[in-house]
């Protein structure tokens, strides 16, 4: 057994007695199926903690984990601020590093920020004309909430003069070709959201209670002067590539960065964890009459903080993930039988946790995920695409300004006895449970959803359950959905095709099944059901963890 802490020295001999002091040391000196045993306290990594083939087998855990009093352990890519000076009335700024989010007091300080709906803007082909001169300095970055009702994107401003406002290029120019729509139902018509930013952020002139802005090299907040303050630098903690049989146990994982929203190219998000990086855009026409958008054709998705790529076998258990920039968690490429069990995601930029294409057998259990996508609004907790057989079972997902378990194309995944509630807390067309593309080729070999309770989807043009755009091999059974916009959604395009609806309870009628769709032994909910039906009760005690 290998022993680290933090007061420990990589010179000694990593014994409990002399510990070594760095986590990179401790992997050096493993052999094949050896455990390091962390002590308490924070572990602040220079560079990401890259583990190979030749790493199999390793343990680290918080030493003490599975006892009655586990050690703290913290693995970070933060940076301690503590030089500040006063520069101005509770205004208080120390140099940092890039960085795009601030951690005082262990808690997320949001991003100074103008509201611009109430602003008049006026589109040229650099930037915009505002309706006033205005005096912003920083690292401006404007943002377009609902550019399409799922969608939030960001374009950095480039330069401010006066009432002139120049625009960061090529991201500018994206965003006038991506967010395009042509709507044709009621309240539609042809929409260009770069026409209408919602809000501008970072900058010093912006900044009221509790607030900061960063750019520079130098970051100022306003409130008390902050005791304990940490800037996110390092954007991966952990990187394993073709790893074997490693185990996390007890062990959080916090403060990671992506900075790729503050470069040139900006933040032109699509959907999900998706963005627009340049290449090919082209147009997805709906049903007929209904109109068109535009879409990326290779969209990238936001990057992992901690990220599995080829692995197999991997097991984290009893870790938390916070205080992330990108997507806390990813499994990348065609890992088979890796497991998060009983483990925490919470206060995370971007995604939870995602799941690529090659997976097959993952399993996500009894974990809490929870505040995602505090910056990057469409980012869903849980992200599965492109996988086979991967299980989703007993967890709680929550607080989510989008979706919460999202199924892209894949097959053969199971949504089990879940509790997903306060989704859609910001933007649109969407669901706590989402649903799109073929699931399989059979109902046998397609995605079976089971057993979950859906709750308080809260913006309108929502669904508490929505199998979307093509959804097909869809087994939907005995969940219970309610208090949402509207429970589930039949008529959809492109159309559902072999989706049952068997032995559900929810808030309203869905209707009359269209060609495709199943709709069996479903019931509409009263408020005695929730009270005293036993089958409901059923439902409700065994989701979550």
């Amino acid at each position: 057994m290998i022993f680290v802490d933090p007061a420990g020295d990589d010179t000694g001999p990593g014994t409990v007695e002399r510990p070594f002091a760095t986590l990179a040391r401790a992997v050096a000196a493993a052999t094949p199926g050896a455990i390091i045993t962390l002590r308490r306290g924070t572990y602040r990594l220079g560079e990401t903690l890259r583990l190979t083939e030749a790493h199999s087998g390793l343990t680290f855990q918080a030493h003490g984990y599975g006892g009655a009093v586990p050690e703290e352990v913290v693995i970070s890519g933060g940076r301690p601020i503590t030089e500040w000076h006063e520069a101005g009335e509770r205004v208080w700024q120390a140099e940092a590093p890039a960085a795009r989010q601030l951690y005082v007091n262990g808690r997320r300080a949001e991003r100074a920020s103008l509201d611009l709906r109430e602003r008049t803007l006026t589109r040229t082909a650099t930037g915009y004309t505002l309706d006033a001169p205005v005096e912003w300095p920083g690292e401006v970055e404007f943002v377009y909430r609902g550019a399409y009702p799922w969608s939030e994107g960001r374009v950095p401003v480039a330069r401010v003069s006066g009432a002139e406002i120049t625009m960061a290029q090529p991201a500018f120019g994206w965003a006038a070709r991506l967010y395009h729509s042509i709507i044709t139902w009621e309240g539609g018509g042809e929409d260009w959201a770069a026409d209408r930013p919602s809000s501008a952020e970072n900058s010093p002139a912006f900044l009221t209670e509790g607030t900061f802005a960063l750019g520079g090299g130098v970051v100022s907040y306003r409130g008390e002067r902050p005791a304990d303050a940490v800037v996110p630098v390092l954007e991966v903690l952990v990187h394993a590539r073709g790893v074997r049989d490693v185990t996390f146990r007890g062990i959080t994982f916090a403060e990671a960065s992506w900075l790729r929203p503050s470069a040139p190219e900006g933040f032109l998000h699509y959907h999900g964890n998706g963005f627009y990086a340049g290449g090919e855009m082209y147009d997805v026409v709906f049903a007929e009459g209904q109109g068109k958008v535009t879409v990326p054709a290779d969209p990238e998705a936001i990057p992992g903080n901690v990220v599995f790529e080829r692995s197999h076998g991997v097991l984290l258990e009893g870790c938390r993930f916070t205080r992330m920039g990108g997507v806390a968690l990813e499994f990348r490429g065609d890992g088979t039988g890796n497991t998060i069990l009983a483990c925490a995601i919470e206060d995370v930029a971007g995604g939870g946790v995602a799941i690529g294409d090659g997976a097959r057998g993952h399993r996500i259990e009894r974990t809490h995920v929870r505040r995602i996508g505090r910056d990057y609004h469409g980012s869903p907790a849980v992200l599965i695409s492109g996988t086979e057989g991967t299980v989703v079972t007993r967890n709680e997902v929550a607080e989510t300004p989008h979706a919460g378990i999202v199924l892209y194309p894949g097959r053969g995944a199971q949504v089990l006895h879940n509790l997903i509630h306060d989704t859609m807390q910001v933007l649109a067309d969407g669901g706590g449970l989402y649903v799109s593309g073929a699931q399989g080729s059979s109902y046998a070999s397609g995605a079976q959803i089971r057993g979950n309770v859906i709750r308080d989807t809260i913006t309108p043009y929502n669904y508490g359950l929505y199998t979307d755009y093509g959804a097909a091999w869809v087994n939907v059974q005995g969940n219970l959905v309610h208090r949402a916009d509207n429970p589930v959604v039949l008529e959809v395009s492109p159309p559902l095709e072999h989706v049952a609806f068997v032995g559900n309870f929810w808030d309203a009628d869905p209707g009359e099944a269209p060609k495709g769709v199943t709709l069996s032994d479903n019931t509409v909910l009263t408020g005695e059901m929730l009270e005293s039906d036993p089958a409901v009760a059923d439902i409700v005690a065994g989701a979550g963890r």
